[in-house]
């Protein structure tokens, strides 16, 4: 896949030796459009997007558990400090410390699927023509993983389904088309520009972490025809409240998660998934500048992000 670099671009000095075709479209992401973000600041409030990550917390069922366990507390040194600086007269004041393992898939609360989350075709392709056979590693994949992902800072608009639609949430597996996603934009008096970041509200975040809740609402998002309504509008991203974004079960005959096959394989379009929008929504704040730095590990298919919206 050509692609061809920006003679201008804000973040790829940061980007870690990627090439063009690990980026996706955020390659087109310009100056002009990160200052036009930053031109929306206007009342210094920021709303937190993300999730609190827990064990025992909601997760989908082909994720493993999300898992935090103690590695080392106060008690356990004194008892056991080992060899070197905490022993005997030079620790006389007794300082110790705790820490901890965090056992996690990178796809636990609010994340970004890298472009090599998704593979289609016997091949097992994602993003830039990198394949299973050629590209991918035992330590994962050796390119478009989330070490190559750029921070994401710019326009970020909601697109507020539920609110547009009257309702609370939206019922559980609803299917999101373009004419919602217009109804919504007009409804917050918005439009989708290139550059922009879309985050799609179902209301499904406002029952967490109840899983009774969730379940009533769960799996509502957009369809494939909606998916190319937002690309074709020259969107970077694409996040919502949900665990997929998309519609499941699909009505795809042939795929069951086209959306994800398409803006991640076709398109190098992020998703960004549970990503909190209750508050943006209750306060009816439809344009905002948009901030998500995901955590960069090597090999990694989806990387945390702790986003926030500033207005």
């Amino acid at each position: 896949m050509d692609i061809q670099l920006p003679a201008e671009h804000p973040l790829i000095s940061r980007c870690r030796q990627a090439e063009p075709a690990e980026i996706g479209a955020a390659i087109t992401l310009q100056t002009s459009k990160v200052l036009e973000a930053v031109r929306l600041v206007e009342r210094g409030r920021i709303y937190d997007l993300t999730i609190d990550r827990y064990p025992g917390m909601p997760m989908p069922p082909m994720h493993p558990a999300f898992e935090v366990l103690r590695y080392r507390s106060p008690a356990g040194l004194e008892s056991d400090p080992g060899e070197g600086w905490l022993k005997g007269d030079s620790n006389s004041e007794r300082m110790f410390f705790n820490s901890e393992l965090v056992i996690a898939c990178m796809h636990t609360g609010t994340h970004v699927d890298t472009l090599s989350h998704v593979t289609i075709g016997a091949e097992h392709r994602w993003y830039g023509g990198f394949t299973a056979a050629h590209d991918l590693g035992d330590f994962g994949p050796r390119h478009a993983d989330a070490s190559t992902l750029l921070p994401v800072f710019t326009r970020g608009i909601l697109l507020d389904v539920a609110g547009a639609l009257g309702v609370t949430a939206l019922p559980k597996a609803s299917r999101i088309g373009p004419a919602e996603l217009e109804a919504a934009a007009a409804n917050g008096g918005v439009s989708i520009e290139p550059g922009d970041v879309a985050l799609i509200r179902t209301g499904y975040l406002g029952g967490w972490p109840d899983r009774a809740e969730l379940v009533k609402h769960r799996d509502a998002g957009i369809d494939l025809e909606a998916a190319h309504w937002l690309a074709e509008r020259g969107v970077i991203a694409v996040g919502a409240d949900t665990e997929g974004v998309e519609q499941l079960p699909t009505c795809h005959p042939t795929n069951p998660q086209p959306v994800h096959s398409y803006l991640l394989v076709e398109r190098g379009i992020l998703l960004l998934e549970l990503v909190y929008l209750e508050g943006l929504a209750a306060d009816r704040v439809s344009s905002f500048l948009f901030i998500a730095l995901p955590t960069k590990i090597k090999g990694a298919t989806g990387a945390f992000i702790d986003p926030i919206a500033v207005v």
